[in-house]
């Protein structure tokens, strides 16, 4: 079994990260999603729109995903949870800001050595990010 590791925040499900994820499933036979711990995204990005538990869910009924598990709060650093999915690669999005470089030598420094990681493919959509969507229905709402 070739196991898959994806991460992100999926406030507002929408069409980018089911491809993100079917993406990240292909590269492997479990995919298992790392969902963004409410306290990181507050830190990281915005204040989220849903919180971990029901993006967890969410995303754990999506046909490409394995299984679906809250992630660290910000005070724990991020590579303590490779011993738990033990993943064989880590698939990125391709809006995500991590540098692979970077990971990858962090890989490197605690042994991981047989992890691979690797950028899927973005959907060439208009409204394939949270922002975008967020940013249509304002301006929507503006031109009622």
């Amino acid at each position: 079994m070739k196991r898959i590791m994806a991460v992100g925040v999926f406030d507002l499900l929408h069409a980018g990260h089911l491809h993100y994820l079917e993406q990240a499933k292909s590269l492997g036979t479990h995919l298992t999603v790392v969902i963004a711990h409410d306290d990181t995204v507050r830190v990281r990005k915005h204040e989220p729109v849903t919180n971990h538990d029901l993006r967890r869910r969410m995303v754990e009924g999506l046909k490409p995903v394995d299984d679906a598990i809250i992630g660290n709060p910000p005070e724990v650093p991020i590579f303590d949870i490779l011993p738990i999915v033990k993943p064989h690669i880590i698939a990125l999005g391709y809006d995500q800001e991590h540098a692979e470089e970077s990971i990858n030598r962090k890989l490197r420094e605690l042994g991981h050595n047989d992890i691979e990681v690797v950028r899927v493919e973005g959907l060439s959509e208009d409204l394939d990010g949270t922002r975008k969507i967020i940013a249509r229905i304002l301006d929507l709402s503006q031109k009622k």
